[in-house]
């Protein structure tokens, strides 16, 4: 039997505790609010209020109207900002390369990482001051047009257009900044061999780039939709709790004075961490599809 030198056995076992030392603040971080959270929302979901164990929070879940209700509203609104990734992508591609000089695109690049960021009541604020029913677009259009977008047509910032239209503001931004290193990755000499080839612009991008970018196009999709899902300052400053999307429905049942049963809303909350982990499994696996042609 072959043996292992003692010296090499010892390198092999050796734990270099130093190499972990820069990332013990993000573990403690994760552990402190992200697994323990989740952990007590995986005991609570299957908790009475006096601590005993039950299924009843988790069939609710299937049985309940207004949940089933939110859960739809939520996926629809999330849907409905992540299907305009065709177009998003769109505009990703005139940022990152569609030959704007280099200095507009590292503004345009730094302002995407600032509002992808910008969300919860300052959005809500900004969009209420502009879109709402005395905001100053609103004014603007009833003065230019004779139309008042309230009066005259269906459209409201507080229901389920002006949310979907208000996710949009940082919905594009994210976009950019996870199109932009897949739109880097294409190389110039694929464009060019096809040309070699006789290809046209339309029969590369159909036939070459299109492909390729496609695992990217539609993990941002899922990305944006779970961006979108787990959402729950703006939706709240926005409607005042009047729009029953899924994270307000929560809300109302852990901090409310009315509909207060925090076991319940651990268990909508699970379900919402089950979606969530499907969106970044699904994200993932594209992801890992498309790297093999962007490194």
């Amino acid at each position: 039997m072959t043996q292992i030198p003692l010296g090499l056995k010892n390198t092999a076992l050796a734990f270099d505790w130093k190499k972990w030392i820069g990332i013990l603040p993000f573990i403690l971080f994760a552990a402190l609010f992200l697994f323990l959270p989740s952990l007590q929302l995986l005991a609570g979901s299957f908790s009475t209020p006096d601590g005993n164990f039950t299924f009843a929070n988790i069939i609710q879940l299937f049985k309940e109207k207004f949940i089933l209700d939110a859960y739809w509203l939520s996926i629809r609104i999330s849907a409905a900002t992540a299907l305009g990734g065709g177009f998003w992508f769109l505009l990703a591609y005139a940022v990152t390369a569609g030959g704007l000089p280099k200095s507009i695109r590292t503004a345009l690049i730094t302002f995407s990482g600032v509002a992808s960021n910008f969300a919860g009541v300052p959005l809500a604020f900004a969009f209420i001051a502009t879109l709402g029913r005395t905001g100053f677009v609103t004014a603007l259009i009833e003065t230019l047009f004779g139309v008042n977008i309230y009066k005259d047509t269906s459209f409201s910032l507080y229901g389920f257009a002006g949310l979907s239209f208000t996710y949009l503001y940082f919905q594009f931004p994210l976009m950019v900044l996870i199109m932009a290193p897949a739109l880097d990755g294409l190389k110039r000499e694929w464009r060019e061999a096809a040309e070699n080839l006789g290809a046209s612009t339309l029969q590369y991008w159909l036939r070459v780039a299109f492909p390729i970018l496609l695992p990217s196009i539609l993990g941002s999709m899922i990305l944006l939709f779970g961006n979108a899902f787990g959402a729950y300052a703006t939706a709240y400053a926005l409607t005042g709790g009047r729009l029953g999307i899924i994270t307000i429905q929560i809300g109302a049942q852990i901090r409310g004075d009315v509909l207060h049963n925090p076991e319940l809303g651990y268990a909508m909350a699970m379900g919402m961490v089950v979606v969530m982990g499907v969106s970044l499994a699904g994200y993932s696996w594209l992801q890992h599809k498309s790297e093999r042609w962007l490194r």
